[in-house]
């Protein structure tokens, strides 16, 4: 046909309300229906004579699809005058209740599952009904999972849950890989219903920050670091260690150079300096190990990061616990001398950091403006090795302690 109004199209109108939630949202909330008319375009007069066939079954289409006001109601116009005959043809299509929508748009069974989450909510849980109100299509697509989730935020807000083990949930029908599938929604389920989460500091993301943000117990991120025979007055024999941040603390060390490194590789490839240690940065963890009293105290502290936007905020964050910080390999020499090792960074920050140098703060500054290409990251582990070995000659940490290369 030609550009005449289709059932189709009063069928996308109506649907664009649904798809972005504003009826089921009135609909939840016992808001009268929003009337709806909807204006037809349909054959000129000239159309009639010439498409005759094609005008009845156009207007027989949008008749049987109203169902006689149960999709929709139509109000007709006159077309036509003495020559041609005059005609009553749909000029516009009108709803008044939700019925009507739900039948226009085939979604009285989804309407009635919704219908099902309310009432369980309201009986269970009422402080949600305004966060199901805000959210009606999400909540429709969680489906079945409702009383699963009911009973996991029950169970999360009791004071069973303070301290303990995500693993030992006791929600009817709940367990561990369930609240892993569904912890964003519980997150916001929480918060709704008036749970303030706590502060996240360097947990390990996915469903164990979720852990972390509503009181449960989630396991430490070890530390793992290098060092030579005797450190702490470990058995000689051990090199290479993982603990907890918290029991390391409490370990007496004395140790002259501490060496902070972002990647894991390089960690390992690292030289133990001599009356020195290496501890793997890993990420944002670099910041928390400001948190070891023997570190705040040796007389010199190194950290070679990435050369992006994130690796001068975790050097930031680290010399605000150590202010004796000096950096390694994070200059513009370094990235310039690198460019075919280039990558791109995926989220950078443009955070105001506090505690860089002037040259590294102008470094940072170059990143975050892009003035060497959009969104320039060299990435630790592609530095040239021998570059690396350069600047860890330069900085006089090239002497190795005792012991046997972890590297050998």
């Amino acid at each position: 046909m030609p550009d005449w109004t289709t059932v189709a199209d009063l069928r996308a109108a109506v649907r664009r309300r649904w798809t972005n939630g504003s009826l089921l949202t009135a609909y939840a909330t016992g808001q009268p229906f929003p009337p709806l008319s909807l204006p037809i375009r349909g054959p000129r007069a000239s159309d009639i004579g010439a498409r005759l066939d094609e005008a009845r079954r156009w207007r027989d289409a949008l008749v049987r699809t109203g169902a006689g006001g149960a999709a929709y109601g139509l109000v007709e116009k006159p077309v036509g005058g003495r020559i041609g005959g005059r005609n009553s043809l749909p000029d516009r299509a009108v709803l008044d209740d939700y019925d009507q929508a739900w039948r226009l748009l085939g979604v009285q069974r989804e309407v009635a599952a919704f219908d099902e989450v309310v009432q369980s909510v309201r009986a269970e849980a009422p402080e949600l009904l305004g966060w199901i109100a805000a959210h009606p299509l999400r909540a429709l697509r969680a489906g079945e999972s409702w009383p699963a989730l009911l009973a996991a935020y029950r169970w999360l807000r009791s004071p069973a849950a303070a301290g303990a083990w995500l693993r030992q949930i006791s929600a009817p029908g709940v367990d561990t890989k369930f609240v892993e599938k569904q912890h964003t929604l519980l997150a916001e389920l929480l918060i709704a219903g008036g749970v303030d989460p706590l502060p996240v500091d360097g947990s390990p993301g996915g469903a164990g920050t979720f852990a972390q943000r509503f009181g449960l117990r989630v396991p430490e991120r070890l530390v793992h670091l290098r060092f030579g025979p005797g450190f702490a007055g470990l058995p000689p024999v051990l090199t290479e260690a993982n603990l907890r941040l918290v029991e390391l603390a409490q370990l007496r060390v004395e140790t002259g150079i501490v060496v902070i490194v972002e990647n894991l590789q390089t960690f390992q490839a690292w030289p133990v300096p001599a009356q020195g240690v290496v501890l793997w940065g890993a990420g944002y963890l670099a910041p928390r190990l400001s948190r070891l009293p023997w570190a705040r105290a040796a007389p010199r502290v190194i950290y070679s990061g990435d050369l992006d936007t994130h690796g001068f905020a975790i050097l930031s964050g680290l010399r605000a616990g150590i202010p004796q910080v000096e950096s390694l390999a994070m200059d513009a020499q370094t990235l310039l001398a690198h460019r075919d090792r280039w990558g791109t960074e995926p989220s950078p920050t443009a955070a105001r950091l506090t505690q860089l140098t002037p040259a590294e703060a102008e470094l940072y500054r170059d990143l975050v403006e892009d003035t060497y290409g959009s969104r320039v990251r060299l990435e630790q582990e592609r530095l040239h090795w021998p570059h690396v070995e350069g600047c860890i000659e330069a900085a006089g940490l090239a002497e190795r302690g005792p012991g046997p290369d972890p590297g050998a």
